[in-house]
């Protein structure tokens, strides 16, 4: 079987995989979210916790519980880390430095997960398990929780109750991802990934010596960094390394966990709002731009432009044999589409115009289909400016889902979309300005220049991911890198939950004949070319200085 008929048959399969579970989780969901009752277990942490779930919040108060909550988990994290050396089960390593335990616990809780440090010789199972994975859990549930917060202010009318943070959070965590996380742990397991409490030891030979590796709950750790679009790996190869993925059977799983929650959360929007085809609407242009920037991937990957190329089948540097060329791309999009990170191949050894699409699936918002939550939200920010502009070209106050789109609720989405790409473009600028943060690079000119961009792309968009060749690991990194993982994850929820207050406020309007229809494909036409011009022209100067510029040398 050639490489390229490979990748096709992987790609349909994961297609066909996430169609099977799409209406029977989108329609779970929805009921985890609108149900009144309240599993035993539930109680007892709203009890642990002093919350009432059946109290409705405002806007404010919600966004109170986000930050408090999430507050509570940066400070937690990072104190793990730091008295790591006098705890159980560290195996013996010695505590996080101050800026790497901050960069660490930023970048955790914001559900970025990205490491500047070898997971295998610096954290032990105390702050692999109690801390790192929590996060893992809880992080995902934030999103999703946000994410829910605005479908109820569409779904709602005169109002300005959004529901309940804590129950939300709980619900998310105990209903859906603990579940599903297990599941995936144990096919996981079945594959061949590791799970277990071992310490360091001794294996094999490796050029005259040996090697030294600890176990860990790998397995379980896995299934939840990809279900959670969190990304975070146990091991520095991340999912390049057979303890975590061992085969092509859990590189398709571990690719099905990625993308699973954030596609059927559309069916979820659908069914809540009242009408699955605006459900149908958002997954098509979300199913869109994903698929073409797959093939796109491939197309750049198997492209044989040079001798080398001819020999192995495709763009093979960086990449593991076990998945191919093909299994590497679709594994590269999917990270990097969602905010996941995790890699199975280093996206540095990427052909440059390949690089480039990675860079640009986390430039474009991670929507397509993003983040456990975020996806979500972002992608019905981009619906609400597509029929603001499409109001502008007919002369009509824009309208979605019978909410009218007036200037608070456009000034809100603006600043959602402004927020990200600020963040990367100014880190960036002054990273290449100053004298210290360039002897980071490996490569200089537009590949050098690209590490960096993907750096702040990664950390300001909560994607997690590296471009590798940057050592990350200084203060100045771990710092700005730090900030821009928690001002990109929340001052962003700070206008969707101002959104969702100002809409669910509102008096629904009746549709009339003037009325765009959002749930046709014209729409959806209208959705795709809304993200690829206003959100992909934005960073074309920063591509242009760096994979653009490297494509075309080559």
């Amino acid at each position: 079987m050639s490489p390229v008929l490979a990748g096709v048959l992987q790609m349909l399969a994961l297609i066909a995989a996430l169609a099977l579970a799409y209406r029977p989780l989108g329609d779970y969901m929805a009921g985890v979210y609108s149900s009144k009752k309240h599993l035993r277990v539930e109680k007892w942490i709203y009890k642990a916790i002093g919350a009432n779930p059946t109290a409705e919040m405002r806007w404010p108060a919600y966004l109170r519980g986000v930050l408090a909550f999430s507050a509570v988990g940066v400070l937690f994290l990072y104190l793990l880390q730091r008295l790591q050396g006098s705890l159980p089960g560290s195996l013996g390593f010695s505590s996080i430095d101050p800026d790497q335990a901050f960069n660490t616990a930023a970048s955790f809780v914001s559900n970025t997960n990205w490491q500047s440090y070898y997971g295998e010789q610096a954290m032990g199972h105390v702050v692999q398990t109690g801390g790192l994975a929590v996060q893992n859990f809880v992080s995902a549930a934030v999103g999703i929780a946000v994410a829910v917060a605005l479908v109820r202010g569409f779904a709602r009318s005169r109002t300005g109750e959004l529901g309940n943070f804590w129950a939300d959070l709980v619900r998310g965590t105990v209903r859906i991802l603990i579940p599903i996380s297990v599941i995936a742990a144990i096919l996981l397991v079945a594959c061949g990934a590791i799970q277990n409490f071992a310490g360091i030891h001794e294996v094999g030979q490796f050029m005259g010596g040996t090697q030294q590796w600890n176990g860990g709950a790998v397995a379980s750790q896995e299934a939840i960094k990809e279900l959670g679009t969190n990304g975070g790996g146990y091991f520095n190869a991340n999912s390049a390394h057979p303890f975590e993925n061992p085969n092509p059977i859990s590189n398709i799983l571990e690719i099905f966990l990625i993308l699973l929650i954030p596609f059927a959360l559309t069916r979820t929007f659908g069914r809540m709002v009242g009408s699955l085809k605006q459900g149908y609407a958002i997954l098509a242009a979300m199913v869109t731009i994903w698929i073409g920037f797959t093939a796109l991937m491939m197309w750049t990957e198997f492209h044989h432009g040079a001798p080398a190329f001819d020999v192995a089948g495709g763009a093979m540097e960086g990449k593991e044999t076990r998945f191919g060329v093909g299994g590497s791309s679709i594994f590269a999009v999917a990270t990097t589409l969602t905010s996941t990170g995790a890699v199975n191949s280093f996206h540095s050894s990427f052909t440059g115009f390949g690089g480039g699409i990675t860079m640009l699936g986390m430039q474009l918002g991670e929507i397509a289909p993003g983040g456990v939550g975020s996806g979500i939200y972002g992608m019905l920010i981009m619906a609400i400016i597509a029929v603001f502009i499409a109001g502008l070209m007919v002369g009509r106050t824009p309208e979605y889902l019978g909410k009218k789109i007036g200037t608070r609720e456009i000034k809100l989405a603006a600043c959602y979309i402004l927020i990200t790409p600020a963040l990367v473009l100014c880190f960036t600028a002054a990273s290449m300005a100053l004298p210290t943060p360039g002897d980071s690079m490996t490569n200089s000119g537009a590949h050098g220049f690209s590490e960096i961009l993907y750096a702040f792309s990664s950390g300001a968009n909560n994607n997690g991911s590296a471009f590798a060749g940057l050592n990350a690991d200084t203060q100045w990194f771990n710092t700005t890198i730090g900030l821009a993982m928690l001002l990109g994850r929340f001052l962003p929820m700070v206008f969707v939950l101002a959104l969702a207050g100002s809409l669910a406020e509102q008096k629904p309007v009746p549709a009339t004949a003037g009325t765009l229809r959002t749930e046709k494909p014209l729409f959806t036409g209208l959705l795709v070319g809304t993200i690829l011009i206003i959100t992909g022209l934005t960073y074309f100067p920063a591509l242009a200085l760096g994979p653009l510029a490297e494509g075309l040398a080559s």
